[in-house]
C-alpha cells in the first residue's frame, strides 16, 4: 500500500490494555481471578462521554475493527469500511472501543494465556464462556474508560448476539443497539455445523486434550478443517459459483484424491491454512460453544417478547438475502419479538449476493442504510 493513509481512515493506532483484578463471576460456575482485555479506540469521548459505541466481534475476530498498526500494514482493521471518519459509524461524532473478547487469542486473557495457579498455558482449563460473561466483562471495560451509557453497541453474527444481550442484561447503559446479521438462537443446523468443526479439532492427533502448548505443536489440521466447514457457510452458493464455478486449476483431471484440482479446493485449502497459523484451537471451541449457548428468551420459557420487555434501547436490525447461516427469517424473529414488546425498531432487509459475509461487504445500500441510522443517534 502506499505510505500515505486514506483520509477516510482512523490513521494509525496502537492496541491498549486493560487488566482487572476483580474476579469475574462466569455462568459455568467458575471465575476469573484476574484478566486482561486488549482493545482499541477511534475518535473522541466527548466531555459527558455521551458518543461512545461498543463494537462487538464475530466468531474469528478481534479489537483491530480499523486503521492501521503500521503505515506499510498490507490491511486495515476487520471493519475498516464502516468505521471512520464520514463512514457509518462516523469518527468525527462518535468515540468507538473495540475490543478482543475474553477467551480470544488476540491479546486478550484466553486459552493461550498463562494459568498463574500452574505458570503453564491454560488451554483446555480455560473456563467455557457465554455471550453474557462477555458483555459482563465489556460492562467492567466500560467502566474504566468512564463510559456509563453506550450511545451504540454494534455488531454483526456473533456480535450481533452481545449487542442484543447488552440491551437485556444493562438496559440502561445502551440507547441505540445496531444488529446485523444476526439470530436470538442457533437453529439445529447451525449447532450442528460448529459440532463438525469442533470434532475436526477434537480429534486432531496433535490436539493432545487441548494442551498442545505443552508439546510444542498445533492442530493445524484440526483447525483447517473447521474453518473450511465454518467459510462454506459464510459464502452464499451465487458468490461461490461467480467466484469459482467449477473451474479447474489445470487443463486436466488427476482422478486421485489428493490433487487439488478445482478453484473452490484451492480456496478452501488456502482459508483453511491461514487460519490455522493464526488463531486458537482452544479459542475457537470456545466461540463456537458461546454460539451454541446463546438463548436469551430461555429464561422465560422461549418467549423473547417476555425477555425484551425491560429492554430501553432503540434498535436497528439488518439482514442479507442471501444469508443461510443467520437467515433474514431469523432477524425477523429479533423484530417481531420487539414489535410485541412495543419497542422502537427498524429493520433492513439488504439485497446481497455475498450470503453471512455480507456484513463485512460495503455495498451501497447497506452502508447507506447503516449510514441513516447512525446519523440519526443524538449525542
Amino acid at each position: 500500500m502506499s505510505t500515505v493513509l486514506p483520509e477516510d481512515s482512523v490513521g494509525l493506532v496502537t492496541p491498549q490494555i486493560a487488566r482487572f483484578d476483580e474476579p469475574l463471576a462466569l455462568a459455568c460456575g467458575r471465575s476469573l481471578a484476574s484478566y486482561e482485555l486488549v482493545f482499541e479506540t477511534y475518535g473522541t469521548l466527548n466531555a459527558s462521554a455521551s458518543n461512545a459505541v461498543l463494537i462487538c466481534h464475530a466468531l474469528s475476530g478481534h479489537h483491530h475493527a480499523a486503521g492501521y498498526h503500521a503505515v506499510t500494514d498490507r490491511k486495515p482493521g476487520w471493519w475498516d469500511s464502516c468505521i471512520g471518519p464520514g463512514k457509518p459509524i462516523d469518527t468525527n461524532r462518535f468515540f468507538v472501543v473495540s475490543l478482543n473478547n475474553l477467551g480470544g487469542c488476540n491479546g486478550s486473557t484466553g486459552p493461550s494465556s498463562i494459568n498463574p495457579a500452574s505458570g503453564k498455558p491454560y488451554g483446555a482449563d480455560f473456563p467455557v464462556l457465554t455471550v453474557e460473561d462477555w458483555v459482563h466483562s465489556q460492562a467492567r471495560l466500560a467502566d474504566r474508560l468512564g463510559i456509563r451509557q453506550w450511545a451504540a453497541v454494534v455488531g454483526g453474527s456473533l456480535g450481533g448476539m452481545q449487542a442484543l444481550q447488552w440491551t437485556i442484561t444493562y438496559p440502561d447503559r445502551v440507547r441505540h443497539c445496531v444488529d446485523i446479521a444476526s439470530a436470538p438462537k442457533l437453529s439445529a443446523q447451525n449447532i450442528a455445523f460448529n459440532e463438525v468443526a469442533r470434532q475436526a479439532i477434537l480429534t486432531d492427533p496433535e490436539f493432545h486434550g487441548g494442551s498442545f502448548q505443552d508439546q510444542g505443536v498445533i492442530p493445524k489440521r484440526g483447525l483447517m478443517l473447521a474453518r473450511m466447514v465454518g467459510h462454506i457457510t459464510y459464502l452464499s452458493d451465487d458468490s461461490m459459483g461467480e467466484k469459482f464455478g467449477r473451474e479447474l486449476k489445470s487443463d486436466k483431471l488427476n482422478y486421485d484424491f489428493h490433487s487439488v484440482e478445482f478453484q473452490v479446493e484451492s480456496y478452501l485449502r488456502y482459508q483453511g491454512e491461514e487460519f490455522s497459523g493464526r488463531f486458537d484451537a482452544n479459542t475457537y471451541l470456545l466461540m463456537t460453544k458461546a454460539l451454541d449457548y446463546f438463548d436469551p428468551a430461555a429464561a422465560h420459557g422461549g418467549d423473547l417478547a417476555a425477555t425484551l420487555a425491560h429492554v430501553k434501547a432503540d434498535y436497528c436490525i439488518m439482514s442479507f438475502t442471501t444469508d443461510w447461516r443467520f437467515s433474514p427469517a431469523r432477524s425477523r424473529e429479533i423484530v417481531d419479538a420487539l414489535m410485541a414488546a412495543r419497542k422502537n425498531v427498524c429493520y433492513l432487509d439488504i439485497d446481497s449476493p455475498y450470503g453471512h459475509d455480507a456484513f463485512l461487504i460495503p455495498t451501497p445500500r447497506y452502508i447507506q442504510g447503516f449510514s441513516n441510522y447512525m446519523n440519526r443517534i443524538a449525542i
